[in-house]
């Protein structure tokens, strides 16, 4: 898994967990990943970042969905699935473990000429059957061509495929192709048509039984040149080893076939791949009965067309040449259509042998009819069981996708077989029509046999539930429980949430959502802090003002001083520091100093006088006015009667 690749470990539609990466092209990047929904391992295709906002992009990636998903053939990767993952398209496909042809060219060099065929035989047939449906690949090359580890052949990527009435081949001013297989007509006017296709397979048969590509160049600009300059070569000119000498050489049809697939004129090649699939069998089977020169099938490989007297419909299987002091016979046949798969045809009644024969004693009768007939009966039961075994027995599944329940029913009762229902949720089949069927349209099934067809109910959502307020845990439980899963989890301040608790989500409560999409939730922290100032000795009103400003609530309480002015504040409780909004702050208020009157002490004695004014709480000067000697009080300032603050001093006249 690669730490630096953002989509390693995400999860798409809900549905499909990235892997690691496995390749990266031009227009796209491949993934494995699994299918948590059907518990499979997928190959998955998303555009590159920043192509999803180009609509020409856009629509060959969707092509090659459409395109791929319309062909059922054993040798193409099927395509299950197509969506799009924040703003970025992608294709869900099968999954081949194996390798590509163009890693066992790099392994292996060239291949023999029987080898080479045998692996492009099937690549042919699947460009065949997309040609029969109208579908043209465009990029045929050995990194599209799969080998699984059990043998298996597919081709991959029918990503710049197109309909065959399309007439342009260019896109945002860039060639589609590879340009070391593309069709001169493509560099010089941009038209493609199946020979486009049929172009390429010629270059890759010469690239396998080469070891080397036909043109080169310091640049691709000098290798499409030499495509529409240059004649591709007869492959035999680039190898050492000679077809008169060994069975390993490139025989002169073999050449034949090449050079006439990658001529440089359209009209010069092979129709489609149709002709050229059935060129390559009549090749495979000429040299599997070690034919090495043949100047009739030689002019064949040249054919533009089907040649009906000699086509071949399905592949001879490869029978050993006889070598010198080998005493085993050998079979050989003329060519022809075979009785069934993997047998070859017994053409004019009998199989001849090319090999020592068996030495009659004199005197004994031939008796070679009977035997010959045993044999021809033996062959044709064995032919006839084969056939039933591995293709008679079995037909093809119709296509019911989009089919409502009673046109699906209708079909399969049609085509001989039994079908039942089952529902589940589908992206992009309305609900009521069918989404998929087991098996799939286009695969195999035995006669009479069932198929099981599933009907959409629609897109698959779920409806986001009430997670203000709730923790964490709580609200995690309440996503999971609905298949939708917590995102990114961020912190805020809430005046009114208590810390710990869902602030807010990232889609409303009600909002419906596939499975597994990822909801974001802001978690509380209380209330914002804020910083509280030091308001003592200061006016209320200000204080009162700046603190409800702040989200803070002010509670007043006052009581004299004889310090503080009134209104001002004495103190307050917390005191300066940080709080948080909506905490509360007191605020002692000043009422001013304390009044009392000054008690009358007129004509007491000095001593008696001090206690009196000192008892009601004021401080005491004695002030004398005339040295009598009798220390009595004639006033005090201020007078009696007088409302003087408490612990104010009352000065004494004495005389």
């Amino acid at each position: 898994m690669s730490a630096s690749d953002p989509l390693v470990g995400e999860l798409l539609d809900g549905r499909y967990v990235i892997q690691r990466k496995l390749a990266r092209g031009g227009m796209a990047t491949v993934y494995l990943a699994d299918d948590q929904r059907l518990t499979r391992t997928v190959a998955i295709k998303v555009m590159h970042e920043g192509l999803g906002d180009d609509q020409d992009f856009i629509g060959k990636f969707d092509r090659e969905a459409r395109a791929a998903a319309r062909l059922s053939h054993p040798n193409v990767v099927s395509v299950f699935d197509q969506g799009l993952h924040r703003g970025r398209p992608y294709i869900v496909m099968e999954y081949v473990e194996g390798c590509t042809l163009r890693h066992m060219i790099t392994r292996e060099g060239s291949f023999s000429p029987e080898r080479a065929l045998d692996l492009l035989i099937p690549v042919t047939a699947a460009v065949a059957a997309a040609h029969e449906s109208g579908l043209i690949h465009r990029d045929i090359k050995p990194e599209n061509v799969l080998i699984s580890d059990r043998g298996q052949i597919k081709v991959a990527d029918f990503g710049l495929a197109r309909a065959i009435s399309a007439q342009t081949v260019t896109a945002t001013g860039m060639l589609i192709g590879t340009v070391s297989y593309i069709a001169p007509e493509l560099v010089t006017h941009g038209k493609a048509d199946p020979r486009c296709d049929v172009y390429a397979l010629g270059v890759v048969l010469y690239e396998m039984l080469t070891g080397s590509k036909p043109h080169t160049g310091e640049n691709p600009i000098q290798v499409a040149y030499a495509h529409v300059h240059k004649a591709i070569p007869a492959p035999s000119s680039a190898v050492k080893t000679s077809w008169r000498e060994s069975r390993n050489g490139i025989p002169p049809y073999l050449d034949a076939l090449v050079t006439s697939a990658a001529a440089r004129q359209p009209s010069d090649r092979p129709v489609d791949a149709r002709v050229l699939l059935d060129h390559m069998r009549q090749a495979r089977e000429s040299l599997a009965r070690g034919v090495m020169d043949d100047s009739a099938l030689t002019e064949r490989m040249k054919g533009t067309t089907l040649d009906p007297e000699n086509h071949i419909t399905e592949p001879v299987p490869s029978l050993r040449s006889p070598s010198e002091g080998d005493r085993t016979p050998t079979l050989r046949f003329t060519p022809s259509t075979p009785i069934s798969p993997g047998l070859p045809e017994i053409t004019d009644g009998m199989p001849y042998y090319d090999g020592p024969v068996e030495q009659r004693a004199p005197g004994r009768p031939r008796r070679r009819w009977p035997a010959l007939l045993a044999s021809i009966l033996a062959a044709v039961l064995v032919g006839t069981g084969l056939w039933w075994v591995f293709a008679g027995q079995y037909t093809s599944t119709p296509a019911l996708v989009r089919l409502n329940q009673a046109q699906a029913q209708q079909a399969a009762t049609d085509a001989g077989l039994t079908i039942t229902f089952d529902s589940e949720y589908a992206e992009d089949v309305p609900a009521g029509q069918v989404a998929r069927t087991e098996p799939a349209g286009g695969d195999r099934i035995v006669h009479g046999g069932t198929i099981k067809a599933f009907l959409s109910k629609g897109p698959e959502r779920f409806a986001v539930p009430a997670l203000r307020g709730l923790d964490l845990p709580t609200a995690t439980e309440s996503l999971n429980r609905i298949n939708l899963t917590v995102g990114n989890v961020t912190q805020g301040y809430d005046d009114t949430v208590e810390a710990g608790k869902v602030i807010s989500a990232s889609f409303k409560e009600g909002t419906p959502l596939k499975r597994g999409t990822a909801v974001d939730l802001v978690m509380s922290q209380g209330p914002a802090p804020v910083t509280l100032g030091d308001w003592t000795d200061k006016p209320v009103k200000d204080a009162q003002k700046a603190l409800k400003e702040q989200g803070l609530k002010v509670k007043i309480e006052k009581q004299n001083h004889s310090d503080i002015e009134k209104n001002n504040v004495i103190s307050q409780t917390p005191t300066a520091g940080e709080v948080h909004r909506g905490d509360t702050v007191t605020l002692v208020v000043s009422k001013g100093p304390q009044l009392k009157a000054v008690p009358n002490v007129r004509r007491y004695s000095l001593d008696r006088a001090r206690d009196i004014l000192q008892k009601a709480g004021f401080e005491v000067r004695v002030n004398r006015l005339i040295n009598f000697g009798f220390d009595l009080v004639v006033s005090t300032d201020p007078k009696a009667g007088t409302k003087a603050p408490v612990g104010s001093t009352i000065t004494i006249n004495l005389a």
